[in-house]
């Protein structure tokens, strides 16, 4: 089941973890608190990057607009993930943007003060290398989940990765809670096929709806429709 979902994920919240007590005091003292409130954008396609965010409460959704202005999610950041750092260090505007899902507390590192930290840490420097490395893996993953599967499968997958990604910080289970609007972007269809693939998979008896909130009941017939063994 790890591998599975780490193909998925960017394990971006894994960045500073195994730091030395110093290591992670130098960090801790280059970070801004900050607050961002829902419908907001952390950066925006065509910016210039300033620093990068690590998100300590709250979700956020990373995108590109197509020609006809219409979104593509490729990714949910939770709690602990690190972003923006792809663009800062390829000395290049935003190629994509992140808009906060919910009210976000984030902590903020500036440019030059992220840049130090990778002089200074090697260990820091040599994860964030290897990190990229996978997130490029994690991308491919996805792009070819959504050329290659069909609208239940690609849901079914989505939906695993959410709850996973939703919960795992979590103390008491919650479930899937993101818009349908957001949820139809993610898997790439409209909201009016989203709401007959949801319709389906309940009548199968594999998830429970609540208003916008989604529970799984039956992991085992998701993996099915997806043709994986988790």
């Amino acid at each position: 089941m790890k591998d599975f979902f780490s193909q998925f994920d960017f394990q971006s919240n894994l960045l500073f973890e195994d730091l030395t007590e110093s290591e992670n005091q130098a960090v801790e003292n280059v970070m801004e608190p900050l607050v961002i409130k829902k419908g907001n954008m952390l950066f925006y396609e065509g910016g210039i990057p300033t620093g990068i965010y690590q998100i300590k409460q709250g979700k956020a959704k990373k995108f590109k607009r197509g020609f006809t202005g219409d979104e593509q999610i490729f990714y949910i950041y939770t709690t602990n993930d690190v972003l923006g750092y792809h663009a800062l260090l390829g000395q290049e505007r935003y190629q994509d943007s992140c808009e906060a899902l919910e009210d976000l507390t984030v902590n903020f590192i500036t440019k030059e003060a992220f840049l130090k930290l990778l002089k200074e840490i090697p260990s820091l420097e040599q994860k964030l290398i290897k990190n990229i490395g996978h997130e490029f893996g994690v991308l491919a993953n996805i792009i070819a989940v959504l050329a290659q599967k069909n609208q239940n499968a690609r849901l079914a997958i989505f939906l695993l990765l959410l709850e996973n990604r939703f919960n795992r910080n979590s103390p008491t289970y919650k479930g899937i809670d993101l818009t349908r609007d957001d949820l139809a972007n993610l898997i790439g269809t409209s909201q009016e096929s989203l709401g007959r693939s949801l319709k389906q998979l309940k009548e199968l008896g594999c998830i429970e709806t609540d208003k916008r909130n989604i529970y799984i009941k039956d992991s085992k017939q998701l993996e099915q429709l997806i043709q994986v063994k988790i």
